[in-house]
């Protein structure tokens, strides 16, 4: 007998009970209302009656332009970016300052090369310390679109006789702000990450349950080892979360969500479950009964979430190698279709390698040790006293 055989036992008999197919189906309904709720949300912000996320992300970044034309700084969104006139010096020392974002030059014969049909070529200077300077290069490479647009179309109806029409510019939304960028692809890998987070009560009912049925003396004689067991448990988890995050990507696809390699993004969200799913079972074994590991898994979920979220959400502002430490930003980058080079999947593979190796380790010597099984039981300070020091019990 091996962990394949508790796999098995394990989720077999977690898909025949009831407890979970409501879970399932309730897990299922909030999606579906989330999926609801996150259009309604996104089709009013982008909307041009559309919502702000909060006030302070009216004219919150900060960019200086030399445009002695006014065909550029006129057409800059105001509710999007503070714009300043100014010069090249005195806009270089603003930045080295702190107080502006960015500076734009505009050069002073741009209406004579568009006049003569010539390129013209803006100077764009940015703050990459300032985590706005994202919000000022969109804007800016927005209004750009618009205004080679509006003068490629002004230049196709000069060379066609026969259409005598004015082209008039016209300010339109086009690409994505901060905020937007934090709302499409944050919360996005949010939604998908969720399986995870939910199916805490699941590994807890398998592992502290054995301990509230009076079980855990049977599986222990049982011939197979502490280890298989803990595996077997933590791989039916495993499996039960891929089937609900194949279910929910499947939904979101047929829903009309743009998921680009949702095979990787799949992959990644499931490398992602291993740690987790192996610190979870490391505190049911710890923990006494259902109450006690209910609140130490909300509090170690906590924890989890902010480490999947917060280097995700850094990197839509900071572009840093350092932010795919958590598995969510990577599958962000994945689902948005961004090139991601091989360093980036091995900084994410090594971290959630050596997680789930730490985790599943601590699971296995607790899970050995009478005193945590049976009581009574070592306070943490001399556990991790005896795990740093490899001592045998």
């Amino acid at each position: 007998m091996n962990f394949t055989t508790i796999t098995k036992w394990e989720f077999k008999g977690t898909l025949s009970s009831r407890k979970f197919l409501m879970i399932f189906l309730l897990q299922i309904s909030v999606l579906l209302l989330m999926i609801v709720v996150f259009n309604s949300f996104t089709a009013n912000l982008e909307s041009e009656n559309g919502i702000s996320l909060t006030p302070s992300l009216s004219g919150f970044a900060s960019l200086d332009v030399q445009d002695e034309s006014g065909l550029f700084i006129n057409r800059l969104n105001p509710e999007i970016l503070d714009v300043t006139r100014s010069n090249y010096n005195n806009s270089i020392m603003r930045m080295e300052a702190g107080r502006t974002t960015g500076f734009l030059m505009v050069p002073d014969d741009v209406a004579t090369s568009i006049n003569a049909m010539e390129p013209v070529n803006l100077n764009l200077y940015l703050d990459y310390s300032d985590p706005k300077s994202v919000v000022v290069l969109d804007e800016v490479n927005s209004t750009s679109k618009i205004m080679s647009t509006a003068i490629t179309a002004s230049w196709v109806n000069s060379l066609s006789p026969q259409n005598t029409s004015t082209q008039n510019f016209k300010q339109q939304s086009s690409g994505e702000s901060l905020p937007l960028q934090i709302i499409n692809k944050a919360m996005m890998a949010i939604i998908l990450f969720l399986p995870i987070l939910l199916f805490g009560n699941i590994i807890m009912d398998s592992v502290v349950g054995e301990k509230e049925r009076k079980t855990a003396e049977i599986l222990i004689a049982m011939p197979v080892s502490h280890a298989d067991i803990i595996i077997g448990k933590s791989l039916a988890s495993i499996l039960l979360i891929a089937l609900q995050v194949g279910i929910w990507i499947l939904i979101l696809l047929i829903t009309g969500f743009a998921i680009k390699n949702p095979l990787l993004v799949y992959a990644f969200i499931l490398m992602a479950s291993v740690p987790i799913v192996g610190i979870t079972t490391a505190l049911s074994v710890y923990a006494k009964n259902y109450k006690e590991a209910g609140i130490g898994i909300s509090i170690l979920y906590i924890g989890v979430a902010g480490f999947l979220a917060v280097p995700a959400l850094a990197y839509i502002s900071t572009r840093s190698t350092l932010a795919n430490i958590s598995p969510m930003t990577v599958v962000m980058r994945l689902f948005s279709g961004e090139v991601i080079p091989l360093t980036d999947y091995a900084v994410t593979v090594l971290f959630a390698f050596i997680f789930s190796v730490l985790s599943y380790w601590v699971a296995v010597k607790l899970s050995r040790r009478d005193d945590v099984v049976f009581g009574p039981r070592p306070g943490i300070l001399r556990l991790i006293w005896d795990l740093i020091s490899f001592k045998k019990v």
